[in-house]
């Protein structure tokens, strides 16, 4: 694990320092490093599963009890899943998507340095750990948003971005520091197992929210993210749809089963995930721009994710999983077919287009795919007869969320 994140770091800075002469393979070098993850994750998918992953630990100062802690368990292998192979096809997708260009080095070393930050969240077993990746993913996100420095509005968007998150990051410190204290462990296993109680930790965890929202544009800090579409469209599909946004959903997912019922937790996470909801549902209706209207459709959809997996009971953290991992692969697969068509016709407005299904018919048939998806078709009725699930995971289920919860049982355990 070790390694893999060194081997992101590496190439990054080798792509980058190479500057132009790194323009023509930048690209499909930096995309061999999530595609080696990629397969190493399906190697230790079965270790992972079983509650036996591999798990890291470097000392760094051993006086303040600071290390970085990793370990590979279902759910980290999950996210790892989604963050490594959508990475590899964003990447080899942005060779086509840019062409020929002298600045594709620093892209590609940003978007590999990125997936490393990413792999160290949903790897992390450390609080400092956690807390260390989390404001990596926020520079790198200011790199890749503000990409095309010439233009004023990628630079607002993309300080207006980092100003959001930074100000979660130090909220998500402050309520770590507490946790630990209060815990009397540095380790995210140690004090799930063993969680504190009282007033403090109940702050603490406040704490922990705020930064989870501002980085998952949460309302009220849900401004950021339809700005931050002035990045390249392989950049808002990586970012925005299939990983970073993710960030703080995954921080609410490690501890909700365990600190959900205690303070404002629920409150606090239902309040924010449907505002979100109703909010960026709203606003996507009212957009024209495709690109526009899918990041308002993001926030909505982060928002009911946040619902499902802040709740923290087993039928809606399995669904929030399931959601999660649909999400990503259905609005990754909309961002890219909005550029492959932006290309195309020169424009994103929805009102102009005509005849796409004739003149990219593959394109069409993805974008029909992924809006299927989206709308959660063809969905499973009372009708259907009921089959145990092909792993012995978990007994067959019923009720709401029975279907997604054995479907996601033997990927996740939470």
């Amino acid at each position: 694990m070790i390694l893999l994140l060194l081997a992101h770091l590496v190439v990054a800075l080798v792509c980058h320092a190479a500057g132009r002469r790194s323009a023509r393979w930048a690209l499909p070098v930096a995309a061999v490093v999530p595609a080696v993850t990629f397969g190493w994750l399906i190697s230790e998918s079965s270790a992972a599963l079983r509650g036996h992953g591999p798990s890291r630990t470097i000392t760094w100062v051993a006086e303040l009890g600071l290390t970085i802690s990793l370990h590979l368990d279902g759910f980290g292998l999950l996210m790892g899943l989604v963050v490594s192979g959508i990475g590899t096809l964003v990447l080899m997708y942005s060779v086509s998507y840019f062409g020929p260009r002298d600045d594709l080095g620093r892209l590609a070393g940003l978007l590999v340095g990125f997936a490393g930050a990413m792999l160290g969240i949903v790897w992390a077993d450390g609080l400092f750990t956690l807390f260390l990746f989390w404001e990596l993913t926020s520079v790198t996100s200011f790199l890749l948003i503000g990409f095309e420095d010439h233009s004023a509005t990628a630079r607002a968007a993309a300080q207006r971005a980092f100003l959001v998150t930074a100000f979660g990051g130090l909220a998500l410190l402050g309520g770590l520091i507490l946790l630990g204290i209060e815990g009397d462990t540095t380790s995210i296993s140690g004090l799930l197992a063993d969680p504190p109680t009282g007033t403090v930790v109940s702050f603490a965890l406040v704490l922990v929210l705020v930064g989870a929202f501002t980085k998952s544009a949460q309302f009220p800090f849900h401004f950021w993210l339809p700005g931050a579409m002035a990045a390249p469209t392989p950049v808002s599909a990586y970012l925005h749809s299939a990983t970073m946004v993710k960030a703080g959903l995954v921080v609410v997912a490690r501890f909700a089963p365990v600190f959900a019922p205690v303070g404002p937790w629920r409150w606090l996470v239902v309040c924010a995930g449907l505002g979100s909801l109703g909010i960026g549902g709203f606003r996507a209706m009212r957009q024209q721009d495709a690109k526009l209207a899918l990041a308002h459709g993001t926030v909505s959809q982060l928002g009911l994710m946040m619902v499902l997996l802040g709740l923290g009971t087993p039928a809606t953290t399995y669904a929030g999983v399931a959601m999660l991992v649909g999400h990503a692969l259905f609005k990754a697969a909309l961002f890219l077919s909005v550029g492959i068509v932006d290309h195309a016709a020169g424009t994103r407005d929805m009102r102009r287009l005509r005849g796409v299904i004739g003149a990219l018919p593959v394109t069409a048939g993805v974008v029909i795919a992924a809006c299927a998806s989206m709308a959660a078709i063809p969905r499973r009725s009372a009708s259907w007869p009921r089959r145990r699930p092909w792993t012995d995971c978990s007994p067959p289920t019923s009720g709401r969320w029975g279907w997604w919860r054995w479907r996601a049982s033997w990927l996740v355990r939470c």
